[in-house]
């Protein structure tokens, strides 16, 4: 499976099954010329079908998955009767409006086909850049997954500008990774991967199977979009941009063909086809860490007392009972600096509560918060998932 090339990271063996098997969590980005029928300007229902009995067979095995899916403005063209192949973003935005429920009316005939619920998340840059935000989206998809639904992303078309836009659902699907911490983005193509050059005008262009480390090597073969299929606004250049930016997440990304019926299924065992695979830079876990630890500067500080700090240093989330002093002015999903009695830093971590509110129930067992605030968000000021010991 995949050639022998080596060129900067790159090297010659993947097996996806392998990938797939050990995420707990995967992204799917499927683009516009996949979900619409170019000629007809309708959804591809059959296409669409074939990629829903594969996610069922994920999720019959366990996994949480999410779908990136393309196609509302395409959808929209053909329903409000668009031609023009350039649309200004007023017009983009109205045939996205016009075709956002008809993307979503595909999607959910074809999972409830093979028995699973799907639902609509809409998300613009601001959601998965600023904090506050972001974990307001990461709780609605945590709820979807509980709930037993498919998530199904798109950009906000309707709502956004120029300058807020993601400009392409690669990048979007790599925040959403990132956002449900996937250990897996595939992001389903009309190429099986990544080429020394453009094998549609380079007949000696050389498939790669795996990339190591995304380089400067790497950035330099990537070519423009696919102008023959008409549709979606994506190429290899954004596809790279959107493994940099899961393999600093600590997911890892393949992009693979898309255009047959079942396209996850057609890349498992040793005859599967071709696809790349980028790894990411550390684990999901490591990666998270490290951002908590060393790229958010903190926004306030907790004091601890001596049985809180061994806790911690033992594994344990952060509760209530252990803070004994609150520092600063903050909220819900910022960083803030854990403290020892000594007065030395010994983690960072995300917080649950506002710097208010933990003042309100610092030194108090965690069954005390419902009644004191009158609202919870679980017995845990920060979980140990989101804390970086220092």
């Amino acid at each position: 499976m995949g050639g022998n090339t080596e060129s900067g990271g790159a090297t010659a063996t993947a097996r996806l099954p392998e990938v797939l098997a050990q995420a707990r969590r995967i992204t799917i980005k499927v683009g516009s010329a996949l979900v619409v029928d170019a000629k007809g300007g309708v959804a591809n229902a059959p296409w669409m079908a074939g990629l829903a009995r594969d996610i069922a067979a994920l999720v019959a095995d366990g996994k949480n998955v999410v779908l990136v899916s393309s196609g509302a403005v395409a959808l929209g063209r053909r329903h409000l009767g668009v031609t023009r192949p350039r649309l200004k973003l007023d017009e983009k935005q109205a045939c996205a409006a016009a075709g956002q429920p008809r993307l979503m009316a595909a999607w959910d005939e074809a999972f409830q086909a093979v028995g699973l619920k799907s639902a609509q998340v809409l998300l613009t840059r601001e959601d998965t850049e600023k904090r506050r935000r972001w974990l307001n989206a990461r709780a609605t998809v945590e709820t979807l997954f509980e709930l037993g639904c498919v998530p199904i992303v798109n950009e906000n078309d309707t709502v956004v500008t120029e300058e807020i836009r993601y400009g392409d659902n690669d990048r979007l699907a790599a925040r959403t990774a990132q956002l449900v911490k996937s250990e897996a983005l595939v992001l389903l193509s009309d190429i099986d991967g990544l080429y020394t050059a453009d094998p549609r005008n380079n007949p000696d262009a050389q498939h790669i199977a795996v990339v190591e480390k995304l380089d400067a090597s790497i950035e330099a073969m990537a070519g423009g979009a696919n102008a023959s299929a008409g549709v979606g606004t994506g190429g290899m250049a954004t596809k790279i941009a959107a493994a940099r930016i899961a393999g600093s997440a600590g997911c890892a990304t393949l992009i693979a063909f898309g255009a047959v019926v079942q396209p996850l299924s057609s890349l498992g065992g040793p005859e599967g086809a071709r696809f790349t695979l980028f790894k990411p830079q550390a684990s999901l876990s490591a990666a998270y860490k490290a951002w908590i630890a060393g790229t958010v500067v903190p926004a306030g500080k907790l004091m601890l007392d001596e049985g809180a700090a061994r806790a911690l240093h033992n594994g344990k989330s952060l509760l209530p009972s252990g803070i004994v002093e609150v520092t600063g002015s903050f909220d819900k999903g910022d960083s803030v600096s854990i403290v020892a009695p000594s007065g030395q830093e010994i983690a960072r971590g995300i917080v649950e509560y506002s710097a208010d509110d933990i003042r309100a129930i610092r030194g108090r067992g965690s069954r005390d918060i419902e009644t004191i605030l009158g609202y919870t968000s679980g017995d845990e000021v920060i979980h140990r998932d989101d804390m970086a010991l220092i």
